[in-house]
């Protein structure tokens, strides 16, 4: 291990806003506690009071300054830290990060960078430095041309093909991105664009593929492992932050699954990373053809959603590679006897939905895409995707009291054809209506493009609604509705009777609730390297086969 710091500057993720602050709240807490538990002493740069890392007790000393060179120039001239870290305060700490290096800062003041080096940093960030490091090991991309002016952005539209996707280099949760169909629309989107970026990429248009992510952790002897695979039930074209997010992945087969395993391994083996890392795919949903669209070298929100999931404390353990420790050399935090180089075999599903707040925000329209609009999102944990949709639903505090049958008819959407096609706040409860019209799944999955499996698992729901309502509630029927996620509240609106008489009910029938802990100890451990020698890990196999999943339905 590198001789220990003795003093960290550790950056937040600055103000509320969008995309930031809150979500990287988890992160940064976790990176104090590991830092202070090696009797480092820490320097929190992080103006958003409404923190838990900002809390009196945590961090030594906190500077409540804008996350801006100057001021992070100032607090290193009086605080003179050893090293700093750049991988727990979003992208906005990554920015900061990358200009008091290029600014000559860190080097005036001999501060070290902890954990992934601000070249690679800067290789993930800058879109033209990214494809070509990608092109080097083989791994596709999307067809893009990185431009920094009005003229080079229209010539590469004309030689990609429209429609194209517009995203922006160094931008925060999509921020100036969007898929755009003509020389005029791409004209006034750039026009505003380029105000606030440098850079933008112009890529081929791949709306309608899979998108699927990755946490991936790499210590410095070179141990890779892959803590959590997770599946967009939105298509490409709606941004991570806006959709719905199961974990693990529920319709790729085996061999994708680990066909991207292995790329995420290799990916970020090549760039060098150290630490944690979320990298992004577009998997076409017929052929298996895949673009890695981007790698996040940094904790994400995708991060804290794949800790809470798994139980692994991925910027925990990021802190502390960062500090030059090994996977092996660290205890799982759970067991406190076997080490933090394993796998997490899931044998449940998680589900993340997003929240918005629309009403607050003058002439917001309800339409999601490729910039993020949500400001919170929500966790359920269940044994089947049914189960967790419900209760996810229920939690966002929105009045609904599920996917279907709700105590008021706020939830009640006449045009749910434009709404699927045209996604929207409400999407899901316009597929509840088209379900209930008695739509197919496959013309909702022709206007959506979201996998027919989470489909069919969304019909399960209805016609099991319309079973209840015709029939008897008894011991099995009351079992086969709480497994698929029905509130005690739902099944009163279903039966016209009150939450009180139908718990009455429930309790009389013997079907009762029980708690279940996530164990990590229930975990595929690996081989491990020496800091001296690298081999390749082995993976327990997360995905569900198509196969099984056959079989699962017909059962």
């Amino acid at each position: 291990m590198n001789s220990k710091p003795k003093k960290v500057l550790l950056l937040g993720s600055g103000g509320l806003k969008i995309g930031q602050a809150g979500e990287f709240d988890y992160s940064g807490t976790q990176a104090i506690k590991a830092l202070k538990e090696e009797s480092i002493k820490v320097v929190l740069m992080n103006p958003n009071i409404a923190t838990v890392q900002t809390d009196q007790g945590l961090a030594d000393t906190v500077y409540f300054l804008p996350l801006t060179l100057h001021f992070a120039t100032q607090i290193i001239k009086k605080e003179r830290p050893d090293a700093i870290l750049l991988s727990f305060g979003g992208q906005t700490a990554l920015n900061l990060g990358l200009a008091l290096e290029k600014s000559g800062t860190l080097k005036k003041y001999h501060v070290r960078v902890l954990g992934t080096p601000v070249s690679v940093i800067r290789d993930t960030e800058d879109r033209a430095l990214f494809v070509r490091k990608l092109k080097e090991i083989g791994v596709k991309t999307a067809r893009s041309r990185a431009t920094t002016s009005l003229r080079d952005a229209l010539k590469a539209a004309e030689e990609i093909g429209y429609p194209v996707m517009v995203r922006a280099g160094f931008a925060l949760g999509g921020e100036g991105s969007g898929m755009v169909k003509s020389k005029a629309d791409l004209s006034a989107k750039l026009s505003e664009v380029f105000k606030s970026v440098s850079q933008v990429l112009i890529e081929e248009n791949l709306s309608g593929w899979k998108e699927v992510e990755y946490e991936v952790v790499r210590d410095r002897a070179d141990n890779c492992i892959t803590v959590c695979n997770m599946e967009n039930l939105d298509p490409m074209g709606i941004h991570t932050g806006e959709s719905m997010v199961v974990a693990p992945s529920q319709t790729l087969s085996n061999e994708e699954y680990h066909s991207l395993r292995d790329i995420s391994i290799r990916t970020i083996r090549h760039l060098g990373v150290v630490g944690e890392c979320n990298i992004q795919y577009a998997l076409h949903p017929d052929t298996g053809d895949y673009r890695v669209i981007e790698v996040n070298a940094r904790l994400s929100r995708s991060s804290a959603l794949a800790s809470k999931a798994t139980g692994y404390p991925l910027a925990f353990v990021a802190a502390k590679l960062a500090l030059g420790y090994t996977l092996p050399e660290l205890k799982n935090s759970v067991t406190k006897r076997t080490t933090a180089c394993f796998e997490p075999a899931l044998d449940y599903l998680v589900l993340k939905i997003p929240r918005w707040d629309l009403n607050k925000f003058e002439n917001a329209v309800p339409r999601i895409g490729t910039e993020m609009k949500s400001v919170g999102e929500v966790m359920a944990i269940g044994r089947s995707f049914e189960e967790v949709l419900q209760k996810a639903l229920r939690m966002l505090a929105i009045g609904a009291d599920g996917f279907t049958s709700h105590k008021n008819g706020n939830f009640r959407v006449p045009h749910y054809h434009n709404e699927i096609r045209e996604p929207t706040t409400r999407r899901i409860f316009a597929i509840a209506a088209a379900l209930r019209a008695g739509v197919s799944v496959k013309k909702i999955h022709a206007d959506s493009r979201i996998d027919p499996w989470f489909l069919e698992k969304m019909k399960n729901i209805i016609e099991l609604e319309r079973t209840i309502r015709r029939r008897t509630l008894d011991r099995d029927l009351m079992r086969r509705a709480k497994k698929c996620g029905f509130s005690d509240v739902q099944l009163a609106v279903m039966k016209k009777t009150t939450e009180a008489k139908m718990r009455a009910l429930r309790k009389k029938l013997k079907v009762l609730p029980v708690t279940k802990q996530i164990d990590t100890h229930r975990s595929i451990h690996l081989r491990v390297n020496s800091p001296r020698k690298r081999i390749t890990c082995i993976s327990p196999t997360t995905a569900t086969s198509r196969t099984s999943r056959r079989a699962s339905r017909a059962s």
